[in-house]
């Protein structure tokens, strides 16, 4: 985003605006945290601010400050429909196509606001008037926090804005693990810190609230993993039926496939799950190094994401998922064995 774009979103900034903010479907601590770090920002600068999340998300992300005010479109459409038709301005954080948005899609493309682009994903559709789309960047709360600071406003960081910020930063580096998380990474962590954001009570909110039925369902993932050595590759799979036995809940496969991947010699994971509500197979896909699973979850399975995390889905059943996965995997040996 360069500096024209900065003093021109400054100018729209500048009056009291009706401003809609949108996460993707199936919103995770990334999109939650950044959507909420800019609600709380906007807020303190006089804005009518809404987040609209296309559907529901982890009880885990539902303790964050004024998560509550946030609409789900798919239970409140007539209500969230008006918003977006009389919105003045709509950001778009943490996805770059609108059709990640499902059943918003129509109306968000139909309105008349200014669309501003936030987002870290690779390949982004032309759809907004100003695009900040870095895909080098460890999340969109990431790029939150530098857009706040290229307003020239990171002194009105607050606790409840650091507090958001820190969750998706965190949940998006795989805690500070990923090749994403930089200095400026850690420098960014310490001012939010600094400013209130409390990291251990952030942190036993997110991962510290397991349910028995979730590390039992975690049981039978993990007794589900296979592993493919010829091609450095694992994969787990939950049929719809297990997720009924443990009685399943939005979020509770989160991280399961990083146990695939970080078994010894493993570069390569996937994880399939049944969902017969979507009737599709959903998948995560998860590497190591230089293999991408952005391009590899485009070509074949009509996903995208980042070169070690991507998602995509199956409209075959979940047997017939599995065994095009593999049949595929020949046409990548020279990828994986590098």
């Amino acid at each position: 985003m360069n500096k024209d774009d900065i003093n021109s979103i400054k100018g729209l900034l500048s009056s009291p605006k009706t401003i809609v903010i949108i996460p993707h479907k199936n919103p995770d601590g990334d999109a939650i945290g950044s959507t909420l770090g800019l609600y709380h920002y906007l807020k303190s600068m006089n804005h009518t601010a809404t987040v609209i999340a296309p559907n529901d998300y982890p009880d885990f992300l539902k303790w964050m400050p004024e998560e509550s005010s946030i609409l789900k479109y798919d239970s409140k459409k007539v209500e969230s429909d008006a918003l977006i038709r009389d919105a003045d301005i709509f950001f778009t954080l943490d996805f770059n196509a609108l059709n990640r948005i499902g059943q918003m899609e129509t109306a968000v493309t139909e309105a008349h606001g200014i669309k501003i682009m936030i987002d870290h994903h690779q390949q982004p559709d032309n759809y907004a008037t100003y695009m900040y789309s870095d895909v080098s960047m460890s999340s969109t709360c990431e790029m939150v926090y530098n857009f706040i600071d290229m307003l020239g406003d990171s002194d009105k960081i607050d606790a409840n804005i650091a507090t958001c910020l820190y969750v998706g930063i965190m949940t998006d580096t795989g805690s500070f693990r990923f090749p994403s998380t930089t200095s400026a990474t850690h420098n960014i962590i310490g001012h939010l810190i600094d400013k209130g954001a409390n990291n251990s009570e952030i942190h036993n909110n997110i991962y510290d609230t397991n349910s028995y039925q979730r590390l039992q369902l975690l049981g039978r993932a993990l007794s589900n993993l296979k592993v493919i050595p010829e091609y450095r590759t694992a994969y787990i799979t939950l049929s719809q039926e297990e997720l009924n036995t443990f009685n399943f809940k939005k979020g509770d496969t989160e991280g399961v496939v990083n146990y695939a991947l970080s078994l010894h010699g493993v570069i390569f994971a996937a994880i399939f799950i049944e969902n017969h509500q979507e009737d599709i197979i959903k998948i995560s896909l998860r590497s190591k190094g230089e293999f991408s699973v952005n391009e590899f979850s485009r070509a074949h399975f009509s996903g995208g994401g980042h070169t070690n995390a991507a998602g995509g889905k199956s409209d075959l059943n979940l047997q017939d998922t599995i065994d095009k996965f593999i049949s595929i995997l020949p046409q990548y040996i020279e990828d994986l064995k590098a």
